[in-house]
């Protein structure tokens, strides 16, 4: 872990050495080509194609992100492919109220870094290889946010 980097999600101990079991396993795992990255363009961005509908749902609801990878699948393209599927996001007030609300909802598939002297979170998929459920279990996230959200608002008034 980089210098001043949080770890903010809870894991237990065994689900740390399943991570680094994957880890280790992928790193040796042949990784045949199979077909090449998949792309598209936000706004004048080229981002995955697996992870597009998360970062279109968090540009709808005002939260900046920084960077992004989806990676592939190992059975995709190995050269592109990414050991596990991450967004940064800045930090701000509702960066932090969606942070949470992905904690609880992603719960042990989530995790989740903060970096201070950045001021920006990182959330990745905890486990190797499972970026495309990352990728659409932090699109469901992102929209059921927008209806959290609403509905808070809609409380307070």
């Amino acid at each position: 872990m980089k210098e001043g980097e949080k770890v903010i999600s809870i894991h237990s101990q065994e689900r740390w050495q399943r991570r680094d079991l994957e880890l280790t396993n992928w790193v040796e795992c042949v990784k045949p080509r199979r077909r090449t990255k998949q792309t598209a363009w936000l706004g004048n961005i080229e981002v995955d194609t697996e992870i597009f509908g998360a970062l279109v749902s968090l540009k709808r609801l005002g939260l900046q992100t920084e960077f992004s990878c989806a990676g592939v699948s190992p059975l995709d393209e190995p050269v592109d492919h990414s050991m596990y599927a991450y967004i940064t996001l800045f930090a701000s007030e509702k960066a932090h109220r969606f942070v949470q609300f992905a904690i609880r909802m992603m719960k042990h598939r989530l995790l989740v870094t903060f970096e201070p002297l950045r001021d920006r979170y990182d959330l990745s998929s905890f486990f190797i290889g499972h970026n495309r459920s990352f990728c659409i279990l932090l699109h469901h996230c992102a929209e059921s946010f927008v209806q959290w959200e609403m509905d808070r608002n809609a409380d307070m008034n």
